[in-house]
């Protein structure tokens, strides 16, 4: 993939051009982070936190933002294909995981999950991951931490600008072709900046051959406008459309085999605006209001391939063919949030606000099944066309309000950073009534009334009550080293689909409980780091205890044909309540500047999970896994990069997974300096992925459907004209 690069200084407020950070061999911590609503340095913040900026995502053939977060410690890559990735972090998958991209929210199903495939690597600045709940700011779901997405704005400038930038780029292991272009604009008083992107994929190249139904179709449009109406006003509208199309899925446990499952329209729309104004009083430092609406939508093709046959008590058979479903999803979230900064003092600054969004989720399936008729010979006597209209999942909504803060302090003359926070939040949950078909067609005669329509679902509404609570220490031990400890609580309230999901798998069906309570988490986690000018380290320890985990238990389903009807019932997977589990490990990560143009880098991360009631292994738990590598830069052509990749066994697996063994990948890298063409920029980048065309499987991927072999030996170039 390809990334446009723009001003980080711009972007970032740091003191730093891009060319002039490209230049400095280790990373001082000098990068500002906005997660925290606290713009401060990275090596100023007591968080486990992972920063990865537009360069990197350049440098690296990066098909999805997964594939570049994956090189950090304590994030590991999972998915359905090359397209439909996701991530891990210490243990946990993105249903634990806050996604934000510019500080909106997204929510999308847990069973279909695609949310980071619909980001526009093009489009990111940067990333910021807090690895762990370290903070009460963003409410359900961050026990497993947040991942920030921050894509790229245009700036202002002391006078007039017009700069944009093409990149074309090519990927050999499924035939790749992306093109982006952006162009910005912008003065003291108004910025604007525009983008567009369009890339098509063919089928994925492995060591084993080609990897059947693992093409896709993307393409992206952006646009940010800010202006400054008065002096410490600034008032910001974005508008961003990401949309994809027949994009394979070669495995998922969403679709499992030996079906094959195809998006044929999975898009987002992003439209959010905020005003800010600052310098209000000599305590009240800044007052903004932000408003975002989010709309997803997923249109799935499913070929089942599973054919079944019954024999008739007249002696002759039935055979059902189930011939093509189509599930589709439909996904809005509003939210609008007040925050306040306030100086206490010179050491004392605090965030307070409040926040309310609403997620309103619709889903419906059509299934198109032939049931032939065969006499004792095997002749076809009659064929009935069945057309079958369910609602996996009744309509509903998921709303939240809640009330947060944040208070740093500095005390021993900043040598000691203090960061409580707390979030206390309102949930309601509201549901129409469900039933598991809505009508049926049988050769071409529709009945909306079938006798085998069952209630799954009463209409309801639930409110609930949670929060959550940090704390986080800064220790400065010399100037360049210092110590960190936080302590968090924090929650998950169950979600719109493991309330109501109702999966009918023909002899059983997998269920949702409209009464599960929030998962509850306490965690800790230890951290040395060393900011020297030749050497830095961060390294962390970190345990996690989760409470009322949820997870499927065998029941039954009792239903009722009508309102007035007897129960019934048939053998059913619930969710449940059932689990307390822990998670523990460490990640580390450094660079090593040993010579004037050569640095030494290395990563890895280890984590354990297991249930406490049975000592069983948690499932999706990635492997001991690490990253080495060289780099050398020449100052006046650029730098080249060799690394390697590795994983351990995973023999610690849950239930009905697969062991997966060790094993390692080579890369390489470069990339050119941007030469200046008097009238433009020019810079090259190149690479190649599995050098060795190894052969291997990813233990996230595998637990996940039919996936089983990664990508093959990829060589991947891309070319960049800025002006």
């Amino acid at each position: 993939m390809i990334l446009t690069a723009i001003s980080l200084a711009a972007a970032m407020s740091t003191a730093y051009s891009r060319e002039q950070l490209d230049t400095i061999p280790v990373s001082l911590g000098e990068i500002v982070v906005t997660s925290l609503r606290i713009d401060r340095q990275i090596k100023n913040l007591p968080v486990s936190m992972v920063i990865v900026d537009s360069a990197l995502y350049q440098k690296r053939s990066a098909f999805t933002m997964a594939n570049v977060l994956e090189g950090e410690p304590g994030i590991s890559r999972g998915g359905d294909g090359v397209w439909a990735t996701n991530i891990n972090v210490r243990g946990l998958g993105e249903d634990r995981l806050v996604i934000l991209i510019d500080g909106n929210r997204v929510e999308t199903a847990t069973d279909l999950t695609a949310s980071l495939s619909m980001v526009d690597v093009n489009d990111i600045e940067h990333v910021e991951v807090i690895k762990g709940a370290q903070s009460s700011l963003y409410g359900t779901g961050a026990m497993g931490g947040i991942v920030n997405i921050i894509t790229k704005q245009g700036h202002f400038a002391s006078k007039p600008y017009v700069s944009g930038n093409v990149i074309s780029g090519f990927a050999s292991v499924n035939r790749l072709f992306s093109n982006h272009a952006s162009v910005s604009a912008g003065s003291q008083k108004w910025f604007l900046h525009l983008g567009g992107t369009y890339a098509k994929a063919g089928d994925l190249r492995t060591p084993d051959g080609i990897l059947p139904n693992s093409r896709f179709n993307t393409s992206n449009i952006s646009a940010k406008f800010g202006v400054k109406p008065l002096p410490n006003h600034l008032f910001k509208l974005q508008y961003q459309r990401n949309w994809s199309w027949d994009v394979g899925v070669p495995g998922g446990d969403a679709f499992p085999g030996p079906s094959r499952a195809t998006y044929t329209d999975i898009g987002r729309h992003l439209l959010s605006a905020s005003y800010r104004i600052s310098h209000i009083t000599d305590k009240l430092s800044a007052l903004e209001i932000r408003y975002f609406t989010q709309y997803i939508v997923r249109d799935v093709a499913l070929e089942p391939n599973t054919v079944t046959e019954a024999l008739l008590p007249n002696g002759n058979v039935q055979r059902t063919t189930p011939e093509i479903f189509y599930p589709t999803g439909r996904h809005l979230t509003n939210g609008v949030q007040l925050l306040s900064t306030w100086d206490l003092s010179q050491r004392n600054v605090l965030i307070a606000g409040i926040d309310v969004w609403r997620r309103k989720l619709t889903t419906d399936r059509e299934k198109h099944i032939r049931v032939d008729i065969l006499n004792p010979a095997g002749d076809i006597i009659r064929t009935n066309q069945i057309e079958r209209g369910e609602t996996p999942i009744p309509g509903s909504s998921f709303g939240s309000a809640g009330l947060f803060f944040q208070n740093e302090t500095r005390f021993l003359n900043d040598r000691l950073t203090m960061i409580l926070g707390g979030r206390f939040d309102g949930i309601r949950i509201r549901n129409e009534q469900g039933v598991d078909v809505n009508y049926i067609t049988i050769n071409g005669e529709r009945n909306d009334n079938p006798p085998t329509q069952r209630i799954t679902f009463e209409a309801g509404t639930e409110y609930s009550l949670s929060w959550s609570a940090n704390a986080g220490f800064l220790y400065k031990i010399f100037k360049d080293i210092d110590l960190s400890l936080n302590v968090a609580r924090a929650f998950r309230a169950p979600s719109l689909e493991e309330r109501f999901k109702y999966i009918d798998l023909g002899n059983f069906v997998r269920l949702g409980d409209p009464s599960l309570e929030p998962e509850k988490s306490y965690s800790a986690d230890l951290g040395l780091r060393i900011w020297k000018s030749r050497f830095n380290l961060q390294a962390g320890l970190f345990v996690n205890r989760l409470n009322n985990m949820i997870v499927e238990t065998p029941g039954e389903f009792i239903f009722r044909l009508t309102a007035d009807s007897k129960p019934d019932t048939i053998p059913a997977l619930i969710n449940a309540n059932v689990r307390k589990a822990l998670l523990y490990g460490f990640d580390i990560k450094f660079a090593y500047n040993f010579s004037r143009n050569f640095v030494f880098f290395g990563s890895g991360a280890y984590v354990r999970g297991m249930a406490l009631e049975t000592e069983a292994n948690l499932p999706l738990i990635p492997p001991l896994n690490g990253r080495a590598g060289l780099r050398y830069t020449y100052s006046g052509l650029g730098s080249v990069e060799f690394s390697i990749f590795g994983a351990a066994t995973q023999n610690k697996i849950a239930e009905g997974e697969k062991e997966t063994p060790g094993y390692y990948r080579l890369d390489a890298a470069l990339n050119t300096k941007a030469f200046d063409l008097r009238f433009m920029k020019l810079q090259l980048f190149a690479g190649i992925d599995n050098i060795t065309n190894n052969r291997y499987t990813n233990h996230l991927s595998t637990n996940r459907g039919d996936i089983s072999v990664e990508p093959g030996r990829n060589f991947f170039i891309r070319l960049k004209l800025a002006f």
